[in-house]
């Protein structure tokens, strides 16, 4: 009798439990399908690199003497669905058992369980025994407060895991470096070089073009930078400690047009797929800041971002779900501009954002919060198509992490149960973080006319059209402030001058 074990395109820890030992009655299992590739439109390097990744993985187990069932996507047997694949290859082998990891989506989660109480044979789930915290950790956390905060999540998660703490206080005396993370970059230090290892995956492109997959962006097949492996992340990790995060601190918020990486580590999709666990990362910039390598506010400040944000988001998401997609505080039902799509825009910031996007992959959080969803915000954008989007373009966008991210960080579609304010700002902000504004079309510091910057009568038009909900947010009262000292007038010609922008989106 056989145990079927699947492995899914987001479960690539080679170090999971289940491999410790080989047995010849298991079977592991991978599958490329269509289910995944077309639940929404994804980045070609997004496609590309969770096959590559998932084939990686079944070579390393088969070399390691288990036995492994991988289903292509151009196989002719393949269904194309997760529990279809599995029914068929359970009746024949006379499998007895089928076993999975717990998935990190609710999709996923949902279809497996549901399939699993109408099988013939009995399932069983296990966890990926990748996250700090259980699904429900930060919902018992909160249950008895009237606000959920990522900072008091953040703090007891310091404590518990004895992380840069010494004697029960944080060390430097401070738990969070926050206002010490936003310095603009003009050019120095340089930016590191990436040493990622290079792929060719140009044969695997063809199989997933030849199954008709259809996707966006820039393949870059030929010369693809994204981990193949643990051993390609740990490379990837330990270059980061040495010579981006030294400077990650002053300039994680940091936008340029001359260099897209900066500092960052751009190890999330690593983490994300599981080839990393988030404790040897956080391991390893603590011991840098130990050993003097790095100042304490950049390794607190990338440890904050796996250690308190990464878990915290992934707790919200569990605790909301399967509702969550469906929140629209505001009520916005604007379609996204063709130019999302393209990334042709004569706004610069927008133009650069979206086309590095299209063309890594990836895009840092400063981009995609202040830029993207941003505008998209104060456009009024569908907070549903904004997710979409973000979930297909961004490589290391996984449900759990992105929903909530996208609506409630970025649209505050939830209308406040994850950010205390909307994050919306004028060019102003934009101008102070990069090099954007800078031979823009638009003039950053007008505010009406046909050369104006769209964000300037945006930003003022998205509070005065949302007064009666925002109002009473103490976060925002100095806009408020502000509003009340303008004139009819003014705050008319903005309104006008918005809605000249809003009619005309797709033409920016």
């Amino acid at each position: 009798m056989t145990t079927i074990r699947l492995i899914l395109g987001d479960q690539l820890n080679i170090q999971h439990s289940w491999f410790s030992e080989i047995a010849d009655d298991r079977l592991y299992v991978l599958m490329e399908v269509r289910q995944e590739t077309d639940y929404v439109l994804h980045h070609a390097q997004k496609i590309l690199a969770i096959f590559a990744a998932m084939r990686e993985m079944a070579r390393q187990l088969t070399d390691r003497g288990h036995r492994v069932h991988y289903l292509r996507i151009d196989d002719p047997t393949n269904l194309h669905a997760i529990p279809a694949n599995i029914d068929v290859l359970a009746a024949q082998l006379k499998a007895n058992q089928v076993e999975y990891q717990m998935p990190d989506e609710w999709r996923l989660d949902e279809q497996l369980y549901q399939h699993s109480r109408h099988s013939a044979i009995p399932w069983r789930m296990v966890d990926s025994e990748h996250f700090l915290t259980t699904r429900h950790h930060a919902s018992d956390i909160f249950a008895a407060r009237k606000q959920w905060l990522m900072e008091h999540f953040y703090r007891q998660m310091r404590a518990q895991y004895q992380v840069l703490m010494s004697a029960g206080k944080p060390v430097g005396g401070q738990w969070n470096y926050d206002q010490d993370n936003r310095k603009a970059w003009r050019g120095t230090p340089a930016e590191p070089q990436d040493a990622r290892a290079t792929h060719d995956h140009s044969t695997l492109w063809q199989d997933i073009v030849n199954a008709g997959v259809q996707s966006f962006g820039e393949p870059s097949e030929r010369q693809f930078r994204w981990a193949l492996n643990r051993q390609e992340a740990i490379e990837q990790l330990t270059a980061f400690i040495q010579h981006g995060l030294p400077f990650f601190g002053d300039f994680q918020d940091a936008m340029s047009t001359k260099a897209w990486r900066l500092f960052h580590s751009l190890l999330s999709f690593a983490l994300n797929v599981k080839m990393l666990h988030p404790r040897e990362v956080i391991q390893q910039a603590e011991d840098a800041y130990h050993a003097g390598l790095v100042p304490l506010a950049a390794a607190e400040g990338f440890i904050r971002q796996i250690l308190g944000w990464r878990e915290y988001i992934r707790g919200v998401y569990w605790a909301q779900m399967p509702t969550y997609a469906e929140k629209n505080f505001f009520d916005h039902q604007r379609p996204l501009p063709a130019w999302f799509w393209t990334g042709e825009t004569k706004m610069n910031c927008l133009s650069h954002a979206i086309n590095q996007s299209l063309e890594q992959a990836h895009a840092h959080h400063i981009q995609r919060l202040m830029v993207i969803g941003n505008f998209s915000l104060l456009a009024g954008l569908s907070p549903i198509a904004v997710h979409q989007w973000y979930l297909g373009v961004y490589i290391d966008a996984f449900e759990w992490v992105e929903l909530p991210n996208t609506i409630g960080m970025s649209q505050f579609a939830d209308g406040g149960l994850l950010a205390t304010k909307p994050y919306v700002s004028s060019a102003a902000y934009i101008d102070k973080m990069s090099d954007y504004c800078k031979g823009c079309h638009y003039d950053k510091k007008s505010r009406i006319g046909d050369n104006a910057c769209p964000f300037n009568a945006l930003y003022w038009d998205f509070f005065e059209r949302n007064k009666k909900k925002l109002a009473n947010n103490p976060r925002i009262g100095m806009a408020y402030r502000q509003l009340e000292k303008m004139d009819e007038k003014v705050i008319a010609d903005f309104q006008h001058q918005a809605l000249k922008i809003i009619d005309n989106l797709d033409s920016l």
